[in-house]
């Protein structure tokens, strides 16, 4: 799977992902879990993955702050023309 694109609900399911953790990264968490079950949680073995989850993780976060800037800047400007 590539990274950024969600995996689909069936993948999510199979792979007993939580609800909660079923967000943009999910495709990259999968893989990553997988690892950590097969090396049982050996920090070293699935770094490569961990890295792509985490990364994946950071830009989803900093999109999400760059929409609510956008957001409060649109809501501040509706708000001067009232």
């Amino acid at each position: 799977m590539a990274q950024g694109n969600t995996a689909s609900e069936s993948e999510m399911a199979a792979a007993r992902l939580p609800i909660a953790w079923r967000d943009q990264c999910s495709s990259l968490l999968i893989p990553l879990n997988i690892c950590r079950h097969q090396t049982n949680y050996l920090t070293w073995k699935c770094e490569d993955e961990r890295h792509a989850y985490e990364k994946c993780q950071y830009d989803d976060y900093l999109r999400r702050m760059k929409q609510l800037v956008r957001q409060k800047k649109e809501a501040a400007e509706l708000a001067a023309d009232e």
